[in-house]
């Protein structure tokens, strides 16, 4: 869990501030009336000042706290869904001094609709107005429990309903009113800025609020949620069938053995592979080979290895037909298969079984494709978030920014692609959806942020030029946790080495159409 915290906010150590204006509150940190939010009751809304200085994650997180953050005016809104028997929480941070008139709504990740503070305190470093919503599900990345079931062991419907797409809707009209009131004049932009459950919240806004957002950061969107979710569990469905349960440094010892077979294909060995899916690594030839692991030798069977094969050859029918993508050889199995993968195994108990108690260890292979089925037959029109229809969108005006990590352990980057190649489909070809909405792989990247591959220092900000300026991205400035800096190319064109220059160093990349 913590390594999916740090994944999830790592960009946000990265973020670089913006100008900001003098834009200054009418009356101080003064309470604003209660906003009109459609189809909800505005219950209170309250005001308090905030000395800002330094803003402090939860320790166990083990992220360090955000510096620097002025003095700001934290505003809640309360409200509920008359016969939801919910009860939502709207926090806003409002610049005390130069606001820089704009509005950014902050997204979450796995089962919360936000990320705390964190999120807030950078985007008010920035000069925003900044906002986000709890939807009335609480705070815990990968524990529904106190949200998920209703009295009588059903599903919250209500409360899935606000999860899914109705309290984002909810965000941004009452975020936008407050900001409005509070500094007498509406914001001139309005942003989505959010990574995994808050990368499919930015799509579901573009999907269904086409008109709430002016620009759209979604990276790594939890598209398919009901899919992918399952997919994440094939890894313990496989060793539990087996019988063979490989060690976290055998997992590890299989992807750094395919990285080094495949690493040099690109021309460049740098720990990064260009093009994952096209690794042909055979987990057999390690078969014998011996390494340490905390004090121990292990002798790598042949049971590990054909256990890795069909962990990346990902789920499929008893047919042969393809569930969903496997994991690529590049990718890290330790943060999803090593141990049974809380977040996922909760959505099986509590969405798909509705049985807090229902041992996952038990499913087999023919039983995982019922629950995948049933997962997807349940939930995907609510919570797929993958309509390709963004007519309304472009028409707005909208433009939307998506960024995926190649080695994304949680989320597989292939469900961004094919979600990107039905929008094709649907709206007349690449080049017509490029007008709005763009794609950018990063190679070697995790789950939200870099690994040996670079991520986007600031991904906001390629989406503000393009809103603001015009200015379409055709790359993006993209960091790695060493300091060496990439540029993400715009998909589908990729990297390549020029084959001289310092290979830390963008200026030493091209971006071209792939060479097959």
């Amino acid at each position: 869990m913590r390594r999916m915290i740090l994944a999830v906010l790592s960009l946000g150590a990265l973020l670089v501030p913006v100008q900001a204006s003098a834009t200054e509150p009418a009356a101080g940190c003064a309470a604003v009336a209660r906003p009109s939010v459609p189809g909800a009751k505005v219950l209170a809304t309250s005001a308090a000042p905030k000395p800002g200085g330094t803003i402090e994650y939860p320790p166990e997180w083990g992220v360090p706290p955000i510096t620097g953050v002025p003095p700001f005016c934290e505003i809640k809104v309360e409200l509920t869904h008359p016969g939801a028997g919910d009860h939502v929480l709207v926090r806003l941070w409002l610049p005390l001094t130069g606001w820089n008139g704009r509005f950014q709504a902050t997204g979450g990740g796995g089962y919360s609709m936000h990320q705390g503070d964190g999120p807030l305190a950078l985007a008010v470093k920035d000069g925003y107005a900044a906002a986000q919503t709890d939807g009335g599900v609480g705070f815990d990345f990968e524990d529904p429990s106190k949200w998920a079931l209703d009295s009588k062991g059903r599903v919250n419907r209500e409360l899935l309903k606000n999860f899914a797409y109705r309290s984002l809707h909810d965000l941004a009209v009452a975020g936008k009113a407050v900001t409005r009131e509070y500094y007498g004049k509406a914001p001139a932009y309005s942003y989505w800025n959010g990574c995994s459950t808050g990368g499919r919240q930015g799509m579901m806004n573009a999907q269904r609020y086409p008109n709430d957002y002016d620009g759209i950061s979604a990276a790594a969107p939890a598209i398919s949620m009901p899919s992918f979710v399952m997919a994440d569990l094939w890894p313990q469905v496989v060793m539990n069938v087996e019988g063979v349960h490989p060690t976290s440094c055998e997992l590890d010892a299989f992807q750094r053995a395919a990285i080094a077979q495949c690493d040099p294909a690109d021309g460049l060995v740098d720990g990064i592979i260009r093009e994952p899916a096209e690794c042909r690594f055979d987990p057999g030839t390690l078969i014998g080979q011996q390494i340490e692991c905390k004090g121990r030798t292990i002798t790598i069977t042949k049971g590990a290895a054909d256990v890795v094969r069909k962990i990346w050859a990902g789920p499929k029918t008893r047919t042969g037909a393809q569930l969903w993508p496997g994991y690529d050889p590049s990718t890290s199995l330790a943060a999803t298969a090593a141990t049974p993968f809380k977040l996922a195994e909760n959505w099986v108990k509590y969405f798909v079984k509705k049985d807090p108690a229902f041992d996952f260890s038990t499913v087999g292979y023919r039983e995982f494709e019922q629950l995948f089925r049933q997962s997807k037959r349940e939930y995907d029109r609510i919570l797929g978030t993958d309509e390709a229809n963004l007519t309304a969108f472009r028409n707005s005006g909208g433009k939307l920014v998506t960024w995926h990590g190649t080695e994304d352990s949680v989320i597989h980057y292939g469900g961004t692609l094919k979600y990107r190649h039905d929008v094709v489909r649907r709206m007349g070809g690449a080049a017509n959806v490029d007008k709005f909405y763009r794609v950018f792989l990063a190679p070697g990247a995790e789950h939200c942020g870099p690994a040996a591959g670079a991520a986007p220092a600031d991904q906001l900000k390629p989406v503000v030029d393009w809103v603001e300026k015009g200015k379409a991205p055709e790359t993006i400035a993209a960091v790695t946790y060493t300091g060496a800096s990439r540029d993400l190319c715009r998909y589908p064109l990729r990297s390549y080495y020029n084959g001289t220059g310092d290979p830390r160093q963008a200026t030493s990349y091209t971006c071209r159409t792939a060479v097959r």
